[in-house]
């Protein structure tokens, strides 16, 4: 098990793993639980640890979603250039010009194709639907076709860095950093005698509408659950009143689908710790996990946590870790305190 946490990030984000196709990034999620309790890899692809009394009666769950945004290839055109789509919620803003991993019979990389500004007649300032753009592979059309298939994944490349204090960035970090915070909670309560059942979920295709964590909650049948995925933390043009700050904790979730005492204890516990937090109000539903695991089997009293993230569905997402580590103790003090 990786114990540093930038290094435990760094190793989850490495993992490709786009929605309905996360087996590598659910085997070295899987490898990072092993030593804290059961844990299997399911027919979703979800990953699936149980620790503590899994007789008791209260059973807690613990989610975060294990896939990141993508592409994926439509189809191999007669030039050797392949055409894709969205494989989750990519932002397309960041795509033209981007070097890419093409995920065929072998990692391949491309670019995705843009204009020259000169050529654009101000075309510049507009940005095409991502099923209109394609990638280069330097490929003609028979080595494509002979490498990569539709269907084939795309993750777009750039570089995890370790920027000043306690940041970094890094793809994927939605919501391998959920990964991360739920992972180190394990490790923080491997050792300890709980009273209570807990499972932790690193679901797949949150990205593509949340099935991982549907069927999962199903499954398990847990007495309550805490969500934890990122949200927008502060940054130049984003109010502040809607976003966490990088390094000032967790951010806890409030709204009507969420189960207000299990929110209330967590802001209890925040207190009692003096782990930093703030508050993400939400007039309906959350967008998250939370959503589909309230509303499992007959309902499941559900709490959400997030980790304030900038440039979300990006290649440069940044963190503070140790946001994920406070969101890990705050996890883990909830856990304990549940007879």
């Amino acid at each position: 098990m990786t114990e540093d946490l930038q290094e435990l990030l760094f190793a989850l984000c490495a993992a490709p793993g786009t929605p309905g196709d996360e087996s590598e990034a659910a085997r070295r999620a899987a490898w990072e639980l092993s030593d804290c309790g059961e844990t299997e890899i399911d027919r979703m692809g979800n990953v699936i640890c149980r620790m503590g009394n899994q007789t008791a009666q209260q059973q807690i769950l613990l989610d975060a979603h294990l896939d990141q945004v993508g592409l994926i290839v439509t189809r191999i055109e007669t030039n050797g250039f392949l055409r894709v789509d969205r494989c989750g919620g990519t932002d397309r803003r960041v795509l033209p010009g981007s070097p890419v991993t093409v995920f065929g019979k072998e990692p391949l990389t491309g670019i995705v194709c843009c204009m020259p500004p000169h050529l654009t007649e101000g075309g510049e300032d507009k940005v095409e639907s991502v099923d209109r753009m394609a990638i280069d592979l330097g490929l003609s059309t028979e080595e494509a076709q002979e490498l990569v298939s539709p269907g084939d994944r795309v993750l777009v490349r750039a570089p995890q860095k370790r920027l000043l204090g306690t940041r970094i960035t890094s793809p994927a970090l939605d919501d391998r950093a959920g990964c991360a915070a739920l992972i180190r909670c394990a490790q923080l309560l491997r050792n300890q005698t709980l009273s209570c059942g807990l499972t932790i979920l690193l679901s797949s295709r949150e990205e593509a509408g949340g099935q991982g964590a549907q069927t999962g909650a199903y499954s398990l049948e847990p007495t309550e659950a805490i969500a934890v995925d990122v949200s927008f933390a502060a940054q130049p043009g984003v109010d502040p009143a809607k976003c966490g700050k990088l390094g000032g904790g967790p951010m806890i979730g409030m709204a009507p689908i969420l189960n207000r005492p299990m929110t209330n204890r967590l802001l209890e516990l925040a207190k009692e710790h003096e782990i930093p937090y703030s508050m993400e109000i939400m007039g309906g539903e959350t967008g998250t996990n939370a959503d589909e695991i309230a509303v499992s089997r007959t309902g499941v009293p559900t709490a959400m946590v997030s980790i304030p993230l900038r440039y979300m569905h990006t290649p440069v997402e940044v963190i503070d870790t140790q946001d994920v580590a406070y969101t890990a103790r705050l996890l883990a003090e909830y856990v304990k305190g549940v007879d």
